[in-house]
């Protein structure tokens, strides 16, 4: 576990605090239920854009916290918790792309307004069905873009968005030449087809041949923080519901079996955390071994997160795949969250061929 600092404690207990009181799973059902446009609660955005989460990558010169990665995978894990449908980890990702190839005068436009919350970012990768980022066919001439993401997070409402060309890395604001299709998944959340036409875009000049990657990478920390959320939130319903539900005239929490199970739960929980937090501290740190430390977690963290979210499922029984239980939802958001930036089968070859094999 990442040794917090006072500052850090104190945002992990804020954003704790303002998920369970004010955005329970119930709210996540209202989103789902009502499917606003942008596919999250403005106000509850607004909410997190008040108390800082926004900005918590955005360095204080640009009016944001400067805190770094590990303090906005703390957020994202409270957030997951309770499947809070946010545009904050799409946001977050698109920033970095900024914040690592942004010219001066780039950032000094964009970082203040997204430290406000008053832009939603998107980053713009996939033009298939899978993660590839070596398979990019979106071309730029004379400054317009022309190319389909087939999958984008929070595309619905994005007034910026980061989007991987052949010769690297654009700025595209919301306007002309730009065509959204929604796309409607598993989790509910907001993912988009964007067809750019001759979209105006200013590429990012800094980062190098790397920034794509290095963009990627910070992507992957951020669902990996929130998978870790969910899969939290999903062991401790099932282990409440076990302390509760009677059968043959005992709770279930008392048969060896199901102990069992949750035990092996618990450890790869547990497991699951240090490798995360150590991508986000790696982020962080801009260790050289940044990108096998994120592979190693995303790969981690989807196996693990596959393996809680059945368990919770096949742990409740007939009724945990019933709409009323919340155990169903974490379900449907892992499988999406498990696939974006890479699933865990992609992450492992990668890793694999970063050292060497």
């Amino acid at each position: 576990m990442a040794a917090l600092t006072e500052e850090q404690t104190m945002l992990r207990d804020l954003a704790r605090e303002w998920a369970d009181n004010e955005v329970p799973v119930s709210a996540f059902r209202r989103v789902r239920d009502t499917a606003p446009p942008e596919g999250y609660d403005v106000a509850h955005w607004r909410a997190q854009a008040e108390m800082g989460f926004a900005g918590i990558i955005v360095p204080e010169a640009h009016g944001g916290a400067g805190m770094g990665y590990l303090s906005l995978g703390i957020v994202l894990e409270q957030l997951g918790r309770n499947l809070v449908a946010t545009p904050l980890a799409a946001t977050a990702a698109a920033t970095s792309a900024i914040l690592l190839g942004g010219s001066e005068a780039q950032q000094a436009h964009w970082l203040p307004r997204i430290a406000t919350g008053e832009i939603v970012a998107a980053l713009a990768v996939d033009e298939g069905p899978h993660f590839n980022p070596t398979r990019i066919s979106t071309r730029v001439a004379d400054g317009r873009l022309t190319g389909t993401k087939a999958f984008v997070a929070e595309g619905d409402s994005a007034s910026l968005f980061v989007v991987a060309a052949t010769d690297g890395v654009y700025l595209v604001p919301a306007g002309e030449g730009i065509m959204r299709a929604r796309r409607r998944m598993t989790d509910a959340r907001s993912h988009a087809e964007i067809r750019f036409d001759g979209a105006a875009a200013e590429r990012l000049a800094g980062g190098g041949d790397g920034l794509l990657t290095a963009v990627t990478d910070r992507a992957a920390a951020a669902a990996c923080a929130e998978m870790l959320g969910m899969a939290e939130s999903a062991f401790q319903t099932v282990n409440d519901y076990l302390k509760t539900r009677v059968q043959f005239g005992q709770p279930l929490s008392t048969f060896q079996a199901l102990q069992h199970r949750m035990a092996k739960l618990f450890t790869e929980l547990e497991l699951m955390r240090s490798v995360v937090e150590g991508a986000l501290e790696a982020i962080d740190a801009n260790r050289s071994d940044l990108s096998q430390t994120v592979s190693l977690a995303k790969a981690f963290a989807g196996d693990v997160m596959n393996l809680v979210s059945r368990e919770a499922i096949q742990l409740h029984g007939g009724i945990g795949m019933t709409d009323d239980y919340d155990v169903g939802f974490v379900l449907k958001r892992s499988r999406v969250v498990e696939a974006m930036w890479g699933n865990a089968a992609w992450h492992r070859e990668r890793f694999a061929r970063l050292n060497g094999y």
